[in-house]
């Protein structure tokens, strides 16, 4: 799956951040209406953070409600780069399929510029089966990310995606803390995906930039749980790619510490407890095409106002 990156010359917090986070507002624990998502990422889009912003992530059967209320905020002049959607399923894989190929035929006609287009699906499988079962209904062109469980036959999973040509996806937790998966199993993830050559993207839990105890939903009264950052996955990620062991990995993925990350132009460091780990721009342009493509977040504001407070950005 092609990912939109910067060129070398840019600077190292781009080349990692860049297209990075998925809009997924409408669902928990914002669960933002239609309306206020669409307004909230045609913002996102036009601010100055917004080359941080990826996909807007839309259930299959929403996609009708999502034309009525963003048409008008769709862009329209000639070469304007649309608006790209990552539908996830509903249990109805030809009724999605469908609703997909509607949306984007009736966008190609009315939008000379194509001002939005579905071109990622997202969907369930808990087994090899279901993987090939899907994978031969699905449209080639479509990418399609399977989100498998960590607690299954990981590896066979992941190589029956690499051999249906299609790409992975992690949860890395949820509303509730028993959601939060094991480090070792985040490792064991990835590590399957680059042994098989699969790309991936993360999804859920992943607001803030390194672990913590966060609230797990926006409750007043809500439960914390400790919760992995996107910088934690990332770096753990290029890390592995870069034949880096799961030992370290597992440190990366725990780091809670800002002080241990340094942003340059050229690298990010992370001052681990046995040795110091740079991540030059090609380690992280490597992990950006081969290792993580994205991941999706209910929150924008969330990741990027963080990420600047500690003067990443």
């Amino acid at each position: 799956m092609p990912v939109r990156l910067p060129p070398l010359t840019d600077r190292a917090s781009r080349i990692l951040l860049d297209g990075l986070v998925d809009y997924a507002g409408l669902f928990a624990p914002a669960a933002l209406a239609m309306p206020n998502a669409v307004r909230n990422y045609a913002h996102y889009r036009a601010a100055g953070a917004g080359w941080i912003l990826g996909r807007f992530i839309c259930p299959a059967q929403s996609l009708v409600l999502f034309s009525e209320k963003a048409d008008p905020l769709l862009p329209r002049d000639a070469g304007a780069i649309p608006w790209r959607l990552s539908v996830t399923a509903s249990a109805d894989l030809a009724s999605d399929l469908a609703e997909i190929a509607a949306f984007n035929e009736r966008h190609r006609v009315c939008f000379d510029e194509c001002g939005a287009k579905v071109d990622t699906y997202e969907v369930k499988a808990t087994s090899v089966g279901d993987i090939e079962r899907i994978a031969a209904a699905t449209p080639r062109d479509l990418n399609t990310f399977f989100e498998i469980p960590l607690d299954g036959d990981v590896d066979a999973c992941v190589s029956a995606i690499a051999r249906a040509g299609r790409h992975a996806k992690v949860r890395m937790g949820g509303t509730t803390a028993d959601m939060m998966p094991s480090p070792e199993s985040v490792v064991r993830f990835f590590k399957s995906c680059f042994a098989h050559g699969v790309t991936a993207k993360a999804t859920a839990g992943l607001h803030h930039p390194l672990r913590g105890t966060y609230r797990l939903t926006y409750e007043p009264d809500a439960a914390t749980g400790r919760m992995y950052g996107f910088l934690n996955v990332a770096l753990a990620v290029a890390h592995l790619d870069n034949g880096g062991s799961d030992a370290e990995a597992i440190q990366l993925l725990e780091e809670a510490d800002a002080g241990r990350i340094e942003f340059s132009d050229l690298h990010v460091a992370w001052h681990g407890p046995e040795r110091t780990i740079t991540f030059t721009r090609d380690v992280l342009l490597q992990m950006r095409e081969h290792g993580l493509v994205s991941f999706g977040s209910c929150s924008f504001t969330e990741p990027v106002d963080e990420s600047r407070a500690l003067g990443w950005l």
